[in-house]
């Protein structure tokens, strides 16, 4: 799966799931908690979707900023699970 995909799939989860549909300006590289997009709940719901979504194992020293705080870098962090399982 390309990070392109990836990327588009996540924005629609956040946009749905936070943003009650309504995406206004948010940028691939925006902070999602810098922004107020996510709490530290909703890193725990993004996990979860992850998880689901692509059958991947977020381990606990994973969840750090730089895998998960933007669009783009939970792209990229995805992309790379998913490259080292196939």
């Amino acid at each position: 799966m390309h990070t392109v995909d990836i990327q588009r799939d996540v924005h629609s989860f956040v946009i749905s799931n936070f943003l009650f549909g309504q995406a206004g300006d948010l940028q691939p590289d925006d902070s999602l908690l810098g922004k107020g997009v996510i709490d530290s709940t909703g890193v725990l719901e993004l996990v979860t979707f992850l998880e689901e979504h692509y059958a991947i194992k977020v381990e606990d020293d994973e969840v750090t900023p730089d895998n998960l705080d933007s669009i783009k870098n939970v792209a990229t962090y995805v992309a790379k699970k998913l490259n080292h399982t196939a």
